[in-house]
């Protein structure tokens, strides 16, 4: 399969490694100060879009241009996600996306919906979020910390809306972020009473695991039309 990487930072490069591991072939690396045309697509089978939020929409419809399924693993552009997948579903395009790679992630996701559920009529928990990554790491909340409490809030309806800070509102979701050198990324969500605690947690121990959930996914996805997650890809 020959791929293209939209963005060639250190995630970009973790992926060109995976993928030469499992036979495939990059055609192209694109970068911030190596900008790329929808052209350069034309021999392309996927691109893999790791890049930055202001630049993830603009490497998005440049795919679709070149009729090139993209898998994207920027987050901080979901503000624009309705239009982005119109746009993908209009043109007979193909969209992959996920604010995480991982399988370990994605598996978390889930448990953390079934324990959300489980916590719908035990008002006595409060729930909120904790998340550290590096410091290289643009966008705040993490997406996937972002995808954790819109779950809960899907469950949860004594909780309309979460905050990036401290807050003592009850109808309010905390997120707490941190930036430290060297982490790749540890998610934890924690239901909190007055008698006793409750979490569940992830922890990254490198970059690989999200590498390899990118590749598998451009393997997937090839031949398909539409708008896809991993949770379509993992059949959760």
């Amino acid at each position: 399969m020959k791929i293209a990487l939209l963005g060639y930072g250190k995630m970009g490069k973790e992926i060109e490694k995976i993928a030469l591991q499992r036979g495939h072939t990059i055609v192209l690396k694109a970068s911030k100060d190596h900008p790329f045309l929808s052209a350069d697509l034309k021999e392309v089978d996927v691109a893999i879009e790791f890049s930055e939020p202001k630049s993830a929409v603009d490497n998005i419809y440049k795919c679709f241009e070149a009729n090139t399924p993209v898998v994207v693993g920027t987050t901080g552009w979901y503000n624009r996600f309705p239009e982005v997948r119109d746009e993908c579903f209009n043109s007979e395009n193909t969209l992959f996306y996920a604010t995480n790679f991982s399988l370990g992630v994605n598996l978390f996701f889930k448990l953390n919906e079934v324990l959300a559920k489980m916590m719908t009529n035990i008002d006595s928990y409060e729930p909120s979020i904790n998340e550290i990554h590096h410091t290289e790491k643009r966008d705040s909340p993490s997406g996937t910390a972002i995808t954790l409490v819109e779950a809960i809030l899907d469950q949860l309806k004594r909780k309309s809306s979460w905050v990036n800070y401290d807050s003592d509102q009850e109808e309010e979701i905390n997120i707490n972020s941190l930036r430290s050198p060297g982490v790749p990324g540890l998610h934890e969500v924690v239901y909190d009473s007055p008698n006793d605690q409750l979490s569940i947690k992830h922890e990254a121990k490198n970059r690989l695991g999200f590498a390899l959930g990118a590749v598998k996914a451009a393997e997937w996805v090839k031949n398909r039309k539409g708008v896809y997650t991993m949770s379509d890809m993992l059949d959760l």
